[in-house]
């Protein structure tokens, strides 16, 4: 038999799952919490319990889907050694992880509205800019990049990856917007490598 404990988190997981498809779908705005409750097979008082509206799921989800988008990069970056190709790989993957519709619609295209600005990219900084800051120190400390700032570095590449997401997920062929960010995305990045000696 599960405890209380696991019973809780199974039903909160049950209504972030059954948010996310819904969000995806409908919309936040489009999206009532009775079906919500109804998609997750739990009562109303269940949702009620985990979270205080449909504001408050709405962030859970968002904050899931970051989880899995730091996921997605960490595992496409593994293996790697050299920064360059760590930060190029990441930013791929990254802007790759974004063609997702519920990534599009829930992060991108409804996150800042329905969270607020200020939330939303304080979420957003608190999951991506860590992980920027940490490749942008090591390449620096290895001769791989040019000096610079680290913190204002990385907030700028964050800013980049960011409006390039933005930029691909409101096109109407994102597909193609897809191809057009990686090309500016891999200019930025090799401009960032130190200058090697004339042979």
């Amino acid at each position: 038999m599960p405890t209380k404990a696991e019973q809780s988190e199974a039903t909160r997981a049950a209504l972030v799952g059954a948010a996310e498809a819904l969000f995806t779908e409908r919309g936040f705005a489009d999206t009532a919490t009775e079906a919500v409750v109804h998609a997750a097979g739990v009562t109303r008082g269940a949702l009620y319990h985990h979270f205080t509206d449909k504001a408050d799921l709405f962030r859970a989800v968002y904050e899931r889907l970051e989880q899995r988008l730091i996921a997605h990069v960490t595992e496409a970056v593994g293996g790697l050694t050299e920064p360059l190709a760590v930060l190029q790989r990441g930013a791929e993957a990254f802007l790759d992880a974004c063609l997702e519709p519920a990534v599009r619609r829930i992060v991108l295209l409804e996150g800042p509205t329905v969270l607020g600005w200020e939330t939303w990219r304080q979420i957003d900084m608190e999951y991506g800019l860590g992980m920027v800051t940490a490749v942008l120190d090591v390449a620096m400390q290895t001769g791989a990049i040019r000096p610079a700032p680290v913190e204002a570095l990385a907030h700028v590449l964050l800013g980049g990856l960011n409006e390039g997401a933005m930029l691909m997920a409101s096109s109407p062929d994102p597909d193609a917007a897809r191809e057009r960010t990686g090309e500016a995305l891999r200019l930025v990045i090799d401009g960032l490598a130190a200058q090697r000696p004339p042979r």
